[in-house]
């Protein structure tokens, strides 16, 4: 099975890896099943056959999510797939894909078709990209793209060049601190936005965050949060 159930109505699916600019980077979604049975699929990976059986049996696809403007790579394979599904994005992702027809750009609202179970937060303030966080309500769980990265030192061994590992430590993009890559964090030139946006994900007290890159964290999420975001929250 590609799908892995992680609570009710909540799915991950691990994708393969794929280059950024030199670096090998895991690909992770995440599926929740809305109280009308249809599906809401976040940064999705390489739609597979299998992929695409497993999930036609969880119900509907009706919502295709990007988080940010790097994370749409196969948003167009899935939306061939599901012609009827709804695309979302921050609007950087939608002046990214202009062949693709999205709904309006999401920020702090959440649309009303997520149906109550799905809250986001918007980190702006940078000049370099911003991010939709979300928590899925009914599980207590944060889910974040390259806001939080956490790669393993077994993952980081088994794809990443010896300098590359050194850059990993230096980031903070390792297992234990799950920060955000460093020049991201250095281009955050008005953090008041994304300061309310982790405030507001943490006093929902999540009890796990998954992230695309790296290991999930699935106990103390708070704790892992308060450390990850920890260049961006005041004391």
């Amino acid at each position: 099975m590609t799908l892995e159930a992680i609570d009710k109505d909540l799915w991950l699916a691990e994708g393969p890896v794929v280059d950024f600019h030199g670096f090998p980077y895991p690909t992770r979604m995440v599926v929740v099943r809305l109280p009308d049975g249809t599906l809401w699929v976040w940064s999705p990976i390489d739609l597979t056959d299998a992929l695409k059986s497993e999930v036609e049996a969880l119900g509907p696809v009706a919502h295709l999510v990007s988080p940010n403007a790097i994370h749409y790579l196969f948003l167009g394979q899935w939306h061939d797939a599901w012609p009827e599904a709804k695309l979302w994005g921050p609007a950087a992702t939608i002046k990214k894909c202009k062949e693709l027809p999205f709904e309006a750009a999401l920020e702090d609202t959440p649309p009303e078709a997520w149906q109550g179970v799905i809250s986001q937060a918007w980190f702006r303030g940078s000049f370099f990209m911003d991010e939709i966080a979300f928590l899925h309500e009914p599980t207590h769980t944060a889910i974040f793209a390259d806001l939080s990265e956490h790669f393993s030192e077994g993952f980081l061994k088994r794809h990443w060049k010896g300098w590359q590992r050194w850059i990993a430590g230096l980031w903070g993009i390792t297992e234990g601190k799950g920060h955000a890559p460093l020049e991201w964090r250095l281009s955050w030139w008005n953090r008041e936005p994304a300061r309310r946006a982790i405030a507001r994900i943490i006093a929902a007290k999540p009890r796990r965050v998954i992230m695309a890159h790296g290991e999930w964290v699935d106990e103390d999420a708070g704790l892992f949060l308060r450390r990850a975001f920890s260049w961006l929250i005041k004391d």
